[in-house]
């Protein structure tokens, strides 16, 4: 429809060009045959019709081109106001004004392109300045917080009448202070070099359910201790991926299930095949996500459940940090939850080959 559309305007803006031009000729040539009547009412006509002829037809196509000077100079000036609204908005950019917006209804077709481009290159650049700021003032705090803490209960420590056992309290608090300071150095280190990774990545053929099963026996203390049962349902299944940063993706959904799990509760993993697309869910009978917080639950630094205890709690990087690598790979996840009645998350990935 738009090509129709467009191909019509084109062929009526021909048209009407084409029609300008002719209206333009026949005024040069009216307004020559004026002219030399005028001045023959003076002067006399010339005792030749050919040289009367000659005389209009020069002064006619003169008179044509002069309109044609004076049209193309009043569009030039047109173009040249453009090109300087364009330059002008380009020089706001690149100092940082990216609230920029040319105006395009004055604009020719040509030109509305690159107006187009333009707002929409200032709003993608405006939308990454507010990311920007954003991680910077979430990464400020995450730092601060544990800082807060740790410089606290240090001073706390020179007081002589501490007895052993809050001594000891407040040093489990430094260290946990100190390794929560760690893993979000870790993190912001494992992300930043995320996005700077496209294709180069090294892709190696393996068993995605032995995968899986060696992670969860690996973590086999952390559920025991919430005496949480595991739910094991894996088909044979074979991927072509990095398994090192696949690896990450099983860590970090699964400790999330597990530390929002309660205790004696139950966390299912099942993995399928279909249309060459291998499926894992995880589903667990936790705390669950509010339908608002699961669209921005894979946002860099952002907490789903914000009231949970900072010490338990994470950076808010982990689910970015999946979301990434399975980006990486082609693949897509998503979750569905109600809040307080669990959640599941499923990873689809492009398979090479499975048994069932």
């Amino acid at each position: 429809m738009r090509k129709a559309l467009r191909i019509t305007w084109k062929i009526v803006r021909e048209t009407l060009q084409t029609l300008a031009i002719f209206a333009l000729l026949a005024a040069a040539w009216t307004g020559a045959t004026y002219i030399t009547k005028a001045i023959y009412t003076k002067t006399g006509a010339p005792s030749s019709d050919y040289i009367a002829d000659l005389i209009d037809l020069f002064l006619g196509v003169t008179i044509f081109f002069i309109g044609l000077y004076l049209v193309a100079l009043l569009f030039r000036h047109k173009q040249i106001a453009m090109l300087n609204t364009i330059t002008d908005a380009m020089r706001r950019i690149s100092k940082g004004d990216f609230t920029v917006k040319v105006e395009d209804h004055k604009w020719h077709r040509e030109f509305k392109e690159i107006v187009h481009s333009i707002n929409d290159m200032a709003g993608e650049l405006g939308r990454m300045e507010t990311m920007r700021q954003d991680f910077i003032s979430n990464v400020s705090h995450e730092i601060q917080s544990p800082l807060t803490s740790i410089r606290g209960f240090a001073q706390a420590l020179r007081n002589p009448q501490l007895t052993e056992k809050r001594r000891n309290h407040y040093l489990e608090i430094i260290e946990g202070e100190s390794r929560r300071l760690s893993q979000l150095s870790d993190n912001l280190l494992k992300l930043s070099s995320l996005e700077g990774v496209q294709q180069e990545i090294e892709m190696t053929r393996y068993r995605l359910d032995d995968q899986i099963r060696a992670i969860v026996l690996a973590n086999e203390p952390q559920w025991l201790t919430k005496q949480i049962q595991i739910d094991l349902d894996l088909a044979e299944v074979e991927i072509e991926a990095s398994e090192d940063l696949m690896n990450q993706v099983w860590i970090n959904l699964l400790h999330n299930s597990i530390k929002f799990t309660p205790a004696e509760g139950m966390i299912t993993i099942k993995l399928k095949v279909k249309d060459q697309i291998a499926e894992v869910t995880i589903t667990d009978t936790g705390v669950g996500i509010s339908e608002s917080d699961q669209l921005r639950i894979f946002e860099r630094f952002y907490k789903a459940d914000k009231s949970r205890n900072r010490m338990a709690g994470g950076s808010g990087l982990g689910l970015s940090i999946v979301k990434r690598i399975v980006d990486i790979h082609q693949g897509d996840i998503t979750v569905q939850s109600e809040y307080g009645k669990g959640s599941t998350f499923t990873v689809k990935m492009p398979c090479t080959h499975s048994r069932q």
